[in-house]
């Protein structure tokens, strides 16, 4: 892992503090990748999806929090709807230990830093 990566980190917002632990987990290790971070907390418009856009499109892959909130998080899925559409490498990895939830057309891994840095090294 010698080259940093840029990384888009796709999740519903109900799953925000998973988010945070993902970004302290990788701060406190010797991560290679950079962490770009797109919250929304309000409605979502034209203006947003293409600034998303161009930020999935600059990113090396994209990693979603996977959870049961992800079936209804419309902001996430299109997210990976829009990753898949500019061929950038989607991700999934589960925001708890517990919950399992599939997404249709994301390969998603159990929540632990190898598998996290397997799918960097792969970009």
């Amino acid at each position: 892992m010698a080259d940093k990566k840029t990384v888009f980190i796709a999740f519903a917002i109900e799953d925000e503090k998973q988010r945070d632990f993902l970004k302290g987990q990788s701060l406190n290790t010797s991560s290679p990748f950079e962490y770009i971070d797109m919250s929304v907390k309000k409605a979502y418009d034209k203006d947003w999806k293409d600034k998303v856009r161009t930020r999935i499109k600059r990113s090396n892959g994209v990693i979603a929090l996977i959870s049961k909130n992800s079936l209804k998080s419309s902001g996430q899925k299109w997210e990976i709807k829009c990753a898949k559409e500019e061929g950038v490498p989607v991700r999934g990895i589960w925001a708890y230990t517990d919950d399992r939830t599939n997404i249709e057309g994301v390969n998603t891994k159990v929540w632990n830093w190898a598998n996290i840095a397997a799918f960097i090294d792969s970009l």
